[in-house]
């Protein structure tokens, strides 16, 4: 059975990026962003919210081309609407039973790209199987939470780490 993975960095207090979406304060380079980018290769199917989509243009994204080329793409919104859709960018109302149909065809783990909201959502209803926490030795203090608004409580189970210069570590949990 595929799983979601949340594969995200994250500061030590817990957020995403910072106050309007600043990731300045992120590695960009160095032996851990390497090794994020070949894990990704692993990955057929991404799955994101509307925000982390559009978040991508800032970064030269044109809007309906896909953030991966590799990956078929399903961004979830009640809102976003673009009238030319790559053939593997596809616009998903956010419901449980559509989460469940992509993760059942996908020929992969699915990638959880973010962000923050729909990883709450998705944490509350029970369809994160792993969190794959990058985690940087920075405090933002305010800005996008790593799971939004989400309450929702659970122990996770500690199933990989790896440290890298500077004091990065990887921590991989299973969450079911």
């Amino acid at each position: 059975m595929n799983k979601v993975i949340y594969y995200v960095a994250t500061s030590l207090d817990g957020f995403i990026s910072g106050v309007d979406g600043d990731i300045s304060k992120f590695p960009f380079q160095g032996e851990a962003v390497e090794k994020y980018q070949a894990d990704l290769l692993n990955y057929k199917t991404v799955i994101m919210g509307r925000k982390t989509y559009e978040f991508g243009y800032e970064y030269g994204l044109e809007p309906g081309q896909p953030a991966y080329p590799h990956m078929e793409h399903y961004i979830f919104s009640e809102t976003l609407q673009i009238k030319d859709l790559a053939k593997n960018v596809h616009i998903e109302e956010m419901t449980v039973e559509r989460i469940k149909e992509i993760v059942a065809s996908s020929p992969t783990d699915v990638y959880l790209c973010g962000g923050g909201e729909f990883a709450g959502w998705l944490l509350d209803n029970k369809l994160i199987d792993q969190l794959k926490l990058k985690l940087n030795p920075i405090l933002l203090g305010e800005g996008v939470r790593l799971f939004g608004n989400s309450k929702t409580s659970l122990v996770g189970t500690l199933v990989a780490s790896a440290s890298f210069d500077g004091g990065l570590q990887f921590l991989t949990y299973d969450l079911k």
